[in-house]
């Protein structure tokens, strides 16, 4: 009888979607501020993008954690 504590938690898969996409929408509006107006993307902005590849990261983590060996 298995019980739910095998069930692997999503919740690290969740984390790093929205990471993910929080940076991709941080990278989209780089772009986006320059071209509609004549400012420049502050620090805070390049920094919020690096969370793009830290949701990678986690993903990787996340199917690490959750694959089964073979036997």
């Amino acid at each position: 009888m298995p019980d739910e504590t095998d069930k692997p938690s999503n919740a690290l898969l969740y984390i790093a979607v929205a990471l993910f996409i929080v940076g991709l929408l941080a990278i989209a509006s780089i772009f986006v501020i320059p071209a509609v107006s004549d400012r420049e993307p502050g620090l805070p902005l390049y920094l919020v993008a690096l969370a793009a590849p830290l949701g990678f990261l986690v993903s990787l983590v996340f199917t690490l954690r959750s694959g089964r060996r073979a036997r």
